[in-house]
């Protein structure tokens, strides 16, 4: 019996064109009727997931920021994990040594540095995570002279560089210089830094010990890499077809691409077989 379903956004939830796949919303109706709690998990910022959320009918707490903050609404996280305000000011001096674009991603806004690269590939990385036009980006000359008068504590740092050699010296640079975050490289001409402890297991942990819901309790699913720990660690893991060969193995299922309606395809599948929970407690009460 499982009782929390996590599915991750960009590669699972999203067809390649950024659309929901078909059924899917059908399809988590289904699975809620059965009074399964379902949440979506993933590195966007709270605003865009939570129009995803919406396009659903969705109203749950929701794992943001690669599991740095998890609510429902703006104002009223049960959990949010930042990167301090003097913590940030000195990441940001240490960037500003590199030609890079900086990205302060906070729940609310963002703000970020004026960086002309040629061509338009970090624009397109920067601005391909479907930013909501509610979601309000500011772009300053320095991002050091503007956090001196208007601190701010983001859950998460966003580097964009034009090579990954560029990328390693500024990530090797930054570990060097500070403790308790982490730096990752998420993408080609991304790093992400947080604080240390931030992922999406933590994420799912904390969700699934508020809902009190044990892990095995939990399906999982996701595409990418960064899943594999969460997929791992559910009860039932599953990867989409379009995931790297690594999160595959990793996972108990492997359900159609994102491109055949493989969530929709794999709740129906698995979950009509479950019955309603408060209806499976009745009959062991009755056992």
């Amino acid at each position: 019996m499982y009782r929390l379903l996590a599915i991750n956004v960009d590669g699972t939830l999203l067809r390649p064109n950024g659309r929901l796949q078909s059924g899917t919303k059908e399809a988590i109706d289904f699975v809620r009727a059965k009074e399964v709690y379902v949440t979506l998990i993933t590195r966007r910022h709270f605003p865009s997931t939570k129009k995803i959320a919406k396009a659903l009918k969705l109203n749950s707490l929701l794992i943001t920021h690669n599991g740095g903050f998890i609510s429902d609404n703006l104002d009223e996280p049960i959990y949010v994990k930042r990167i301090s305000e003097e913590k940030t000011f000195n990441i940001v001096q240490v960037l500003e040594n590199f030609k890079c674009s900086i990205r302060l991603q906070h729940e609310k806004f963002s703000i970020g540095n004026r960086v002309r690269f040629p061509g338009n590939l970090i624009a397109k990385a920067m601005f391909g995570s479907g930013d909501p036009l509610f979601y309000p980006m500011q772009f300053v000359d320095s991002l050091g002279d503007y956090l001196t008068d208007n601190p701010v504590a983001p859950p998460k740092i966003e580097v964009y560089a034009q090579s990954e050699t560029e990328l390693k010296t500024i990530r090797e640079t930054v570990n060097e210089h500070f403790n308790d975050i982490q730096v990752d490289l998420t993408e080609p001409h991304k790093l992400e830094i947080t604080p240390f402890g931030v992922s999406k297991l933590n994420g799912l942990k904390t969700l699934a010990n508020h809902l009190d819901i044990p892990l095995h309790e939990t399906v999982v699913i996701g595409d990418s890499l960064d899943d594999i720990e969460i997929i791992e660690s559910a009860g039932l893991g599953v990867a989409m077809w379009n995931a790297p060969k690594e999160v595959k193995f990793a996972a108990d299922w492997v359900t159609r691409s994102n491109n055949m309606n493989g969530v929709s395809y794999m709740i129906k599948e698995h979950f009509r077989k479950q019955q309603r929970i408060d209806f499976l407690k009745q009959i062991k009460i009755e056992k």
